[in-house]
């Protein structure tokens, strides 16, 4: 009998690791749909729009079993809106190049918050990939030379905030009988309308009218359905069935994602150390699902 369940308990660790690829596959095309959306509205209220439609969309789920979303909801909430402020104004005060490689080093932060906050050692077998993952990703990014300002600190800041994320993540609604979609409920529901208070009270004038212009509203769209939505589900889903190393591992993959976006769709070139760079994350990202089996 034992023979039997095996490989179906198998077959669904390595769908949880698919899934969290196709989160890293949208992440990595997510800058590109926000920039142009972003060319027709402020960051705070394009955020608000973005986060606000997605709480609308998943207000059904908060009741009944949902209502246990808001006790980890409320917090994780506030955490998620601290990661994507750092994150949004940091790349507007550093280069692109900086801000893909600090953003990285999530990965290296993980298993020492998850030591911290949940008692685990990090575990060897995969040591060696978090290094393979910041070794690809500071090559991808050019090898870039850090001149450490205040768009560095803000990007490094978002690191330790995501590394502490998927440990509170875990902490908090692993075998809670917490909904998924429930959980990312609230978290959007805090970021869409902690945005929308922070862009009233410090934008000269408020928020200005909602554009018209079908791009902005279509890479809306994108980001709310795939970015948001599939995207925060699946983190939420994959952390309650494994480790916030993993996780973070595989998810550490958007870098590669976001180059072979500009390659294929804004015909950008990348260099053979780039090339290099893609490679040793894909190798991280096999030896994970390796160490996992």
């Amino acid at each position: 009998m034992s023979t039997l369940i095996r490989p179906a308990h198998t077959r669904l660790l390595q769908f949880s690791d698919v899934l969290l690829l196709l989160v890293a596959l949208v992440w990595g095309t997510s800058y590109g749909v926000a920039k142009l959306a972003l060319a027709f509205y402020p960051v705070l209220g394009f955020l608000a729009v973005r986060f606000c439609l997605t709480f609308l969309i998943l207000l059904p789920q908060l009741r009944g079993e949902g209502r246990k979303a808001w006790a980890p909801g409320l917090p994780l909430g506030a955490v998620m809106l601290a990661i994507f402020l750092c994150e949004t104004y940091g790349v507007l005060l550093t280069s692109a190049s900086n801000a893909a490689f600090l953003i990285s080093l999530c990965v290296v932060i993980t298993p020492f918050v998850e030591w911290l906050l949940l008692g685990r050692r990090p575990d060897s077998r995969l040591l060696p990939a978090v290094g393979l993952s910041l070794l690809g990703t500071w090559l991808l990014s050019g090898g870039v030379e850090l001149q450490f300002n205040l768009g560095d600190g803000l990007m490094l800041l978002a690191a330790l905030l995501r590394a502490l994320l998927v440990c509170l993540t875990r902490r908090w609604t692993a075998d809670s009988g917490v909904p998924a979609l429930a959980l990312t409920a609230v978290q959007t529901g805090v970021i869409g309308f902690g945005c929308l208070l922070l862009g009233t009270l410090l934008l000269p004038g408020g928020l200005p009218a909602l554009p018209r212009e079908p791009a902005f509203w279509i890479g809306s769209l994108y980001l709310v359905l795939f970015a948001t939505l599939f995207a925060f589900f699946v983190q939420n889903w994959a952390l309650g069935r494994s480790s916030p190393t993993r996780v973070s591992l595989l998810m550490g993959s958007e870098p590669l994602f976001g180059a072979l976006f500009a390659v294929l769709w804004l015909s950008e070139q990348l260099s053979v150390q780039a090339w290099l760079g893609g490679l040793l994350i894909v190798t991280a990202t096999l030896w994970t699902s390796l160490a996992r089996r």
